[in-house]
């Protein structure tokens, strides 16, 4: 969601996020970032090619490294982020597939493979159709081209925009979850996606405005991400189950994308932006003082974590400021195209 070349219009966003963030800071009496967890898995993000972090999701034969990519005018690239240091350790190169157009969100299969959604829609969901990219995993981390799958997708009940994509580590059923400002919706694909045709995703279930989402590990929750709240739920039979949890998700302006660890102890929360942070949230934490510790926990976790921003009644105003930003970005893409 880059601006354009400066304009008026265009200063006048950054002048207002700037704005928001410094009054969010004095509401919480600190910077607009949440603090340091004791996990010691946050990170920031070194490659000045990483400008717009869009997804993110944990390897499995890697340990420590984080695949993401860019938001869109990037290329087919897909870029390996170690935690340790930041630095990128791999950039993947997808051929055989088309000119991707808005990438969005990446997931880890239960094959092994990584599934790279191009699934935005800035342009209010008028596109009659988006994109799935699969490839598997390197095994060995370094620059690499390889051949990717490309798969067709539409909604049963029309294009719409989204911005998250989760592969069920499990059953390794895809979903995508819609971003919209009144009400999203749960899109469950296939059972197994075909080459052979259009894929088409029917809507299970209402989401809140959402950014991102994850599986844990196991496959019994589901976290879905906004810019300013995330929410855990219970997931069985297919499908979100109650309200969900609330989860102290950290303050980070273009908040982007959410991933698990691999042994599900923590939720990892990125953004947009050059040197993005990925802030590490634990899950025996995340849910306030009512959470207890989740299997494959570090011993001794507790419901309590060091703090991070909250959303009380002056971050929820500003909240309307921040909006107003990304709809004065929304149409600034739709004049100068994506």
């Amino acid at each position: 969601m880059r601006l354009p070349s400066p304009s008026a219009a265009a200063s006048a966003a950054v002048t207002t996020a700037t704005a928001v963030a410094a009054a969010l800071a004095v509401l919480t009496g600190g910077p607009a970032l949440a603090a340091e967890t004791p996990t010691g898995s946050s990170f920031t993000i070194s490659d000045p090619r990483i400008k717009e972090s869009s997804g993110l999701a944990a390897s499995r034969i890697h340990p420590g490294v984080y695949w993401t990519h860019n938001d869109s005018d990037d290329g087919p690239f897909i870029y390996a982020v170690d935690s340790a240091s930041g630095r990128t350790v791999a950039r993947v190169t997808l051929k055989g597939i088309g000119k991707p157009r808005d990438v969005e969100a990446i997931s880890l299969g239960p094959d092994g493979q990584l599934y790279v959604g191009d699934i935005g829609d800035n342009r209010g969901g008028t596109w009659d159709h988006v994109w799935i990219y699969r490839f598997p995993e390197p095994k060995q981390l370094g620059d690499v081209t390889v051949e990717a799958t490309q798969f067709t997708v539409k909604y049963a009940d029309g294009a719409r925009n989204a911005e998250s994509l989760m592969v069920h580590p499990v059953t390794g059923r895809v979903y995508i979850a819609s971003k919209d400002e009144n009400k999203g919706g749960l899109y469950e694909g296939p059972a197994e996606l075909s080459t052979g045709g259009t894929n088409v995703f029917r809507r299970v279930a209402d989401v809140p405005w959402v950014t991102d989402g994850a599986f844990s590990p196991d496959g019994t929750r589901l976290t879905l991400r906004g810019y300013f709240t995330a929410r855990t739920y219970p997931w069985k039979d297919g499908l979100p189950v109650g309200e969900g949890e609330r989860v102290d998700a950290p303050w980070q302006g273009q908040a982007e994308s959410v991933t698990y660890t691999p042994d599900g102890a923590t939720l990892m929360f990125g953004a947009e932006g050059e040197g993005s942070r990925v802030i590490a949230i634990p899950v025996a934490a995340a849910t306030g003082p009512s959470a207890s510790p989740q299997p494959g926990s570090p011993p001794g976790a507790s419901s309590t974590t060091e703090p991070t921003v909250g959303f009380g009644k002056g971050a929820l105003v500003l909240a309307g400021g921040l909006i107003l930003v990304l709809g004065a970005k929304r149409l600034l893409r739709r004049r100068g195209g994506n």
